[in-house]
Formats: C-alpha cells, structure tokens, sequence
C-alpha cells in the first residue's frame, strides 16, 4: 500500500511540474484564490528591502560623522594646546617685546580691592 502512494506521489508531482510549466497552473482557481495573498508577501518582502537598505545607508552616515568627530574632537585638542601656550606670561611677554609695544611688566602682584557697604537709612 505505501507503494502505491509512493507512485501516485511521483505521478502528481509530474503533473504539478507539467502544469507550472505549461502555464495552466496560473488559470486554476486555486492559485486566483491565493493572488491577493501572494501580492501582498511581495509587498512585504518589499518593504523590508528597502528598510535593510535604507539602514544600512543610515548607519554608514553615522559611521561618516563619528570620524569627522573624532578629527573635530582632535583639532580642538591642537587648537585648546596652542592657545595654552600662547597665553604663558612668558610667551605673552615675548610678543610685547617683539612688537615693540610699550608696556611694562607689573613687579608687585595683583591687589583685590574691597569694598564695604554701607546700609543706606
């Protein structure tokens, strides 16, 4: 008995293979009943086409402004080390003396002044 299913499942799946490509399988009522179905899965498949593309384009900007980051993050660096050392007193008394400006440096430190209020009545 397993033989003959064995045979019939052979004989169908010939048949089925004749009618796919005949084209007759695209008239059978089975396959107009399952269209909308079908659509709507390549619809799907689509759609998450587009979105793995969309994602990975997306990733690739993030990755593109993380290295111009970093390369920002660095000039700063430079630019904050640069504008320490120019800032040294030493250095500023340098630029004075090369520009031949007429200012002196102060011998005593700098004084807080302060000042007391008074209550006005």
């Amino acid at each position: 008995m397993t033989e003959k299913k064995e045979k019939t499942g052979k004989r169908i799946s010939k048949a089925d293979l004749k009618s796919v490509l005949g084209g007759t399988i695209l008239a059978s009522e089975k396959v107009t009943k399952q269209l909308p179905f079908v659509i709507f899965i390549a619809f799907l498949g689509i759609g998450l086409i587009t979105n793995r593309y969309w994602t990975e384009k997306t990733i690739r900007k993030i990755d593109m402004v993380r290295d111009s980051l970093k390369e920002y993050k660095a000039e700063s660096v430079i630019h904050e080390t640069q504008l320490m050392y120019i800032n040294r007193p030493s250095e500023v008394t340098k630029k004075v003396i090369e520009r031949k400006i007429d200012l002196v440096e102060p011998l005593e430190p700098a004084k807080k002044i302060i000042i007391k209020k008074t209550t006005a009545k």
